[in-house]
């Protein structure tokens, strides 16, 4: 489809330098495709931002609305299209990955911040990445309301608006900013979920809770926070941020230290230089195996 085509020669204008620095031309028509869908998706949110909304409820405190799925199938459409044949792995229609984790997958949330994008608070993202032999090759967070575009791609640098980013050089946690996240299930469990909270809290700069991993991570990796840490994450909420860290400089794993991997429900993520005074804190609440 010509118009289609001539979207994406459009868009990869954004990431033009993004581009020149991957070494790998497949894994950048990739990323191509992956921009596309997450700026027409974000395209979408904000049509629908600010307007009443259809609430569905997965759980006592996790919700969807009519525009995660609105998003949603805009980029699978764009995927499909541009794309045929390969995996989905995404929050709201496929969301099984027990038997994935190795081959060649998209893995998406079409609206992360669902909460806050519900209640107006500007806060929320479309995270694009894929996924092959155990690593993300690319991947694409998009904060709409702030129109910033943080890409990356395997050992090719991470980027916001086509410009490169670094993470801080912060090296005393009284000196950072972390952030933070609650599981959905935290009602069940708040005791470890304040334990955890505590222990950094008194030891660090501040504490913040914005309600999105995926911006978290991206704020990581240019440097606008120091560390970030959480339990009860899913693949969509991390397979694009974690590279984003991991080419800007960063280190991430489990609270106990081991390598970390989309699929795993737990994430120590920092500026390398706070990560082992991180994990002295946080690692009797690891519960991934050493």
């Amino acid at each position: 489809m010509p118009g289609r085509q001539s979207k994406i020669q459009f868009e990869t204008k954004t990431i033009e330098h993004c581009l020149r620095h991957c070494s790998n031309p497949d894994i950048g028509d990739l990323l191509k495709v992956a921009v596309v869908a997450a700026k027409q998706a974000g395209t979408v949110l904000l049509e629908r931002y600010e307007k009443p909304h259809q609430i569905r409820h997965k759980g006592a405190i996790d919700i969807v609305t009519e525009a995660d799925l609105a998003s949603e199938e805009l980029i699978l459409d764009v995927l499909h299209h541009n794309m045929p044949g390969t995996k989905i792995l995404s929050e709201e229609s496929f969301s099984s990955y027990n038997t994935i984790q190795d081959e060649p997958v998209w893995i998406i949330d079409p609206l992360d911040g669902t909460t806050n994008f519900a209640h107006n608070f500007p806060w929320f993202s479309v995270s694009i990445a894929f996924h092959d032999k155990g690593k993300s090759q690319a991947g694409v967070i998009y904060c709409p309301i702030q129109n910033e575009l943080f890409c990356a791609t395997l050992d090719g640098g991470a980027w916001l608006n086509d410009q490169p980013i670094k993470v801080s050089k912060i090296d005393s946690l009284q000196k950072a900013l972390v952030a933070t996240g609650f599981p959905y299930d935290v009602q069940e469990r708040p005791d470890s979920i304040v334990a955890m909270l505590k222990a950094v809290l008194t030891h660090s700069q501040g504490v913040r809770r914005p309600g999105a991993a995926t911006l978290d991570l991206a704020y990581l990796a240019c440097g606008r926070l120091d560390a970030f840490w959480e339990v009860g994450l899913k693949p969509w909420d991390t397979a694009a941020g974690y590279l984003l860290v991991e080419e800007a400089g960063g280190t991430l794993s489990s609270f106990s230290g081991t390598p970390f991997s989309p699929f795993i429900p737990e994430l120590l993520a920092s500026n390398s230089l706070l990560h082992g005074d991180l994990i002295t804190l946080l690692h009797e609440f690891s519960a991934v195996a050493t």
